[in-house]
């Protein structure tokens, strides 16, 4: 088994865990590289039907390419598709910086249908290696029935053996992408032929290396205009995944207030 087929291994594993211990249970689909690759395992794990709805918190200020993407794989890969809106920025936080209070309409859509739906467990496409409160994730990870996280009230996870047994009102967030890297994403999507947004790769050497809102996401200097350049430049880079993300260039503590309160 190669380092994907573990990686990959692991993945199915979390998703049927999770599918078995958890009564209604969905996916949060973001249309990015990550979320993607999630989707994509998901139908692995179940044999190419997914069980469980595939969700867009929709901010409404997606790209364009992003809204195409979606359509078209929506019915090419058989989802079952739920889409939910959000607040407008003026129903948010006053005291959050411009971008990281733009974000916070994410949270606030998702938590409006995790109240409509009664979703149990939500699966979450995250990487410990994204960002830095993000590496204190678990795979099982518990919040309250609101969403809210306390990253220094986490279950252990040791030797693969996941606690899946929380008391009632406990909102789980499952990530079973947690223990891939960005370049992991990258050669899996390469090896298996994953359908991505075009806008990752160059275009007058510029591309995005992260997707949110058009308006709070910018594209680096890159110019690579396929996978195997991008894994290329990967392999070398020092500019951070998230560079052109406006949040996290905002208060120190800004994107942990958001995940405290239920950000992706």
């Amino acid at each position: 088994m190669d380092h994907l087929d573990a990686l990959e291994s692991q993945s199915i594993y979390i998703f049927r865990e999770a599918f078995n211990r958890i009564g209604n249970i969905a996916m949060l689909w973001s249309l990015g590289k990550d979320s993607n690759v999630m989707v994509w395992l998901a139908r692995k794990a179940f044999f190419g039907n997914i069980p469980f709805p595939a969700v867009h918190i929709d901010t409404g200020k997606k790209f364009k390419e992003m809204y195409e993407f979606r359509d078209r794989y929506v019915e090419e890969w058989g989802l079952n598709f739920v889409s939910g809106d959000c607040p407008p920025v003026e129903d948010m936080d006053e005291s959050l910086p411009p971008a990281a209070r733009s974000a916070a309409r994410k949270t606030a859509g998702l938590k409006t249908m995790l109240e409509a739906q009664k979703w149990e467990g939500i699966f979450a496409g995250i990487r410990r290696d994204e960002e830095g409160t993000r590496a204190k994730e678990r795979y099982f990870s518990p919040r309250s029935g609101a969403g809210v996280w306390d990253s220094k009230d986490q279950p252990p996870e040791f030797w693969g053996q996941f606690n899946t047994d929380f008391p009632p009102n406990t909102h789980l967030r499952i990530h079973p992408l947690l223990h891939w890297t960005e370049i992991d994403i990258w050669r899996y999507t390469q090896r298996e032929g994953i359908p991505t947004v075009s806008l990752y790769f160059s275009k007058d050497g510029r591309r995005y290396r992260s997707l949110g809102d058009e308006d709070i996401t910018s594209p680096v200097t890159s110019d690579a205009s396929t996978i195997e350049e991008i894994i290329t430049e990967l392999e070398t880079t020092k500019i951070a995944e998230r560079q052109g993300r406006a949040m996290d260039h905002e208060s120190e503590d800004a994107f942990e207030r958001l995940r405290a309160d239920g950000y992706m």
